[in-house]
């Protein structure tokens, strides 16, 4: 599968079908949005417009999402059209975030990361506790807090178990390590997340022994396809170990509604 296949698999399965836990996906002529079904921040993940209505349709959605009371993320990608869409967003008051690179592999059964078995020092997280842990780790490495993706991951780890899996690395009880995982509804992807270590126990292998796990759970449950939105920090890592560049993508972040 070349690249540009690549590109049209994901952007079929997880941008225009994608289905996510807790969200209603409403699909319009012009754009795919979910809607947050507990008063969280909503998202726009696939948009079809030209340079006729581009405007219009901008407007129209935050008109929309205003009338709801809610905030939303606006996703573009690199290959988006038209290419000016980014700037579009920005005149009407969206914030744009750093560029993440989207990063694609397809498992086989030879990979490296399916044959690893140094993992003992890996573990799955399944309780409340756990995810504390990890929402304990983010805001240490961020210096900010994320006490609403705690709340999604145990509401999403408790109503549909099968479909998300956390993993973290302990050093003498404390958390120091932690990556999670989403089977995606209805597809053959797997979207990988975190991958985040606490400074002082960096260069030790870590974030490698939670994408191997990550990996091997993923093509167990038969989804052959990782995908990471990857910092320029993880990008080489991943490279390594066989992911390809396919693409940049960008949060724009809507205006606070007041």
């Amino acid at each position: 599968m070349n690249k540009n296949e690549l590109v049209s698999l994901f952007h079929k399965e997880l941008r225009y079908e994608a289905q996510t836990p807790g969200y209603i996906r409403e699909e319009t002529e012009h754009v795919v949005r979910h809607i947050s079904e507990f008063g969280e921040s909503g998202f726009i993940i696939d948009s079809n417009v030209n340079n006729v209505n581009v405007k219009a349709v901008i407007k129209n959605e935050l008109n929309y999402f205003n009338n709801l009371k809610q905030d939303f993320e606006w996703k573009v990608y690199s290959y988006d059209k038209p290419d000016y869409l980014k700037d579009l967003l920005e005149q009407e008051g969206f914030t744009g975030g750093e560029p993440e690179a989207l990063m694609v592999m397809k498992l086989t059964d030879a990979h490296p990361l399916l044959m690893d078995s140094q993992l003992l020092d890996v573990k799955e997280i399944t309780d409340e506790q756990g995810i504390q842990h990890i929402v304990n780790l983010e805001d240490a490495i961020w210096n900010e807090s994320h006490e609403e993706l705690g709340k999604r991951l145990w509401r999403d780890k408790q109503s549909s178990p099968d479909t998300l899996y956390l993993y973290g690395i302990y050093e003498e009880e404390q958390l120091v390590s932690a990556a999670w995982m989403y089977l995606e509804t209805n597809s053959s992807f797997a979207s990988l997340w975190g991958g985040s270590t606490l400074p002082l126990f960096r260069g030790k292998g870590y974030y490698t022994k939670l994408l191997a796990a990550r990996a091997q759970k993923a093509y167990e449950k038969g989804h052959p396809f990782l995908t990471v939105d990857a910092s320029p920090m993880s990008k080489p890592i991943l490279e390594k170990c066989g992911f390809d560049c396919l693409a940049y993508s960008y949060g724009y972040q809507s205006p606070t509604i007041k």
